[in-house]
């Protein structure tokens, strides 16, 4: 069996929320593993999806959400036509709905790069257990790698 030098994260949008939100449970969590991103123990990754997102936040939570991704030196994923049939697959299963496209779109972008988690504070639609167990299912028929869907405490919790 192959060691995996280091966890590849994926960052979805509410974790961004999270850093910056000093009373929700899971604030010092998010804003340790972005730290530990820094200091090299994990990989960190996010995408233009969560991008599209932040623009949407007002100011200045806007700007200093965006800007975790140049301080935290997160690499930046971009759409691919794999991305866009796996989503379709999640919400045509009815794992995640039609109305939250976005939200299936990070557990599949995540899927399709090949990262080991995504890190995520939604449990309506991708921090749940129905989607961590049936996009497991979807992934591995359609020859994608499991995922991990976890909150950062869990994160630096099993790391």
């Amino acid at each position: 069996m192959k060691k995996i030098e280091k966890l590849r994260l994926y960052f979805e949008t509410t974790v961004f929320n999270y850093y910056f939100d000093s009373e929700r449970d899971g604030h010092e969590d998010v804003v340790k593993l972005f730290e530990a991103v820094k200091d090299g123990r994990f990989e960190g990754y996010t995408s233009d999806y969560v991008v599209q997102e932040l623009k949407r936040a007002p100011e200045p939570k806007r700007t200093n959400m965006l800007n975790l991704i140049d301080t935290y030196s997160l690499t930046m994923l971009y759409p691919k036509p794999e991305v866009t049939r796996l989503r379709s697959l999640y919400i045509e299963r009815g794992i995640i709905p039609a109305s939250h496209t976005l939200d299936s779109t990070h557990v599949a972008i995540t899927s399709v790069y090949e990262l080991h988690c995504i890190v995520s504070y939604n449990f309506h639609h991708i921090n749940r257990m129905k989607t961590k167990t049936l996009t497991s299912v979807v992934n591995t028929e359609e020859g994608y790698n499991s995922i991990m869907i976890a909150t950062a405490e869990e994160v630096l919790e099993n790391a």
